[in-house]
């Protein structure tokens, strides 16, 4: 009997743009559909081409370097949680990539049988969508589907009840903003040159066909329950993770490691600072007065590695895969971006969070609800003695328990699977087939 041919299925393209932290859940979610039988393409910056390719994935570009744009001007950091003022930073910044979406995304569309959008590129995902008459499906990292029962992120995470028509009305303010940000890309550029019609001024999701839309959520229910009032198409599968890195410490990095107890890990990822070498000292201090042990890691500019004052109790590097290095940590000090949050729930270690920008305190205010995190730390008036304290607190054995539960629970989840399950179920992808030979 012949071998039966590979498995066919149209291409799913992921559309995303923005941090690290943006774009590896997706990657993740796209090498679990491509093992499932359906071949995936990543549309997003250059700066990520690799990352992709390396996944086993299909890179289709997608103007819009965050790196480049951070790396440029690090006193963006210096407006992230004053959220007007990021409104008009990215609002220009889209208007100025979003000239050749069309073009691009049209060329990544070709023979596809499904479009993802996620972050900052949804609405480009969605306008593909009607132009070429595909499916369409929104994965998000935070969860922004209106409820009376989970107060909106600008909240910063608090679970207490506020007012059914605070609640509602605060999640349209924040729709609103969204669209005042992608609205010149998308309305004046992205829509017209694909033929389609303008939204009106208060854009899309403010109408009835947002109601429609299916959404499926890459984060753990353990951490943020999904609210009971949200429609059937709005779902929480779980955290999207790649499989395991091959990732292995340097000999250096590893002596360090077995030389005491389990150190700290500092770093802040896609995060840039305007004074980094003065936060950095800030850190140090705050590691020696804790009498713990760190691996700091400077990312793409959050500290300088450059800072001396170090001693035995600190070992620098660039950046290492969480996956690989959390494990060998106590706790991590993060700004609780959706990725970094989740590779810390998921080695089950505390975390002390100082949020830059976005979706940050909301996080770290969840984490904190769930008793594996201290309260948030601000980052413009941070001092070692504040930061010393947050580290001591993770070590409390209570906290230790309470992390180590939440991983537990976190590992046990198939968020990838979940997802794929629910594709499945509204109809957006077929099961796979096998072909006979001839």
């Amino acid at each position: 009997m012949p071998e039966p041919l590979p498995m066919v299925a149209r291409p799913i393209v992921i559309f995303t743009i923005g941090t690290l932290g943006d774009v590896l859940p997706c990657i993740a979610l796209g090498q679990g559909l491509q093992r499932a039988g359906y071949p995936v393409r990543i549309a997003t910056s250059s700066n990520f081409a690799a990352r992709v390719r390396d996944a086993g994935l299909e890179h289709r570009p997608l103007s819009g370097d965050f790196q480049a744009m951070l790396e440029a001007d690090r006193g963006i950091a210096n407006h992230g949680l004053n959220l007007l003022a990021m409104a008009r930073i990215f609002r220009k910044r889209f208007t100025q990539w979003a000239g050749s979406w069309a073009a691009e995304g049209l060329s990544a569309c070709q023979g596809a049988g499904l479009l993802i959008g996620a972050s900052n590129a949804t609405q480009l995902a969605k306008a593909l969508s009607e132009a070429s008459g595909l499916p369409f499906v929104i994965a998000r990292l935070q969860p922004l589907t209106p409820s009376r029962v989970l107060p909106p992120m600008v909240l910063a995470g608090a679970r207490e009840r506020v007012p059914v028509v605070m609640s509602l009305g605060l999640y349209k303010l924040i729709h609103l903003l969204i669209w005042y940000v992608v609205k010149p890309a998308i309305n004046d550029l992205v829509r017209p040159q694909l033929g389609l019609r303008r939204y009106p001024w208060y854009g899309p999701a403010l109408g009835r066909e947002a109601q429609q839309e299916k959404i499926i959520h890459g984060y753990s229910a353990a951490l943020l329950p999904r609210p009971a009032d949200w429609p059937e198409g709005s779902q929480v599968t779980g955290y999207w993770f790649g499989r395991p890195s091959s990732w292995q410490p340097s000999d250096a990095l590893q002596r360090f490691l077995d030389n005491d107890d389990k150190p700290v890990y500092v770093g802040f990822g896609s995060m840039v600072n305007s004074d980094a070498a003065g936060f950095t000292r800030v850190v140090l201090d705050a590691v020696e007065r804790s009498g713990l042990r760190a691996v700091l890691a400077t990312g793409w500019g959050g500290l300088d590695g450059a800072v001396g004052a170090r001693s035995a109790r600190t070992f620098f590097l660039r950046d290492a895969p969480h996956d690989a290095l959390f494990p060998h940590m106590c706790a991590a000090v993060h700004h609780g971006g959706a990725g970094t949050t989740a590779a810390a729930v998921r080695a089950g270690i505390p975390s002390v969070v100082i949020p830059f920008y976005g979706d940050q305190p909301f996080w770290a205010r969840c984490l904190q609800h769930r008793g594996v995190a201290p309260p948030a730390l601000q980052r413009r008036n941070l001092d070692a003695v504040r930061l010393a304290e947050a580290l001591l607190a993770t070590q409390r054995p209570s906290m230790q328990a309470a992390a180590t539960q939440l991983g537990r629970t976190v590992r046990a989840e198939d968020g990838i699977g979940t997802a794929l399950t629910l594709l499945r179920a509204w109809g957006m992808i077929e099961p796979v087939r096998s072909e006979a030979g001839p």
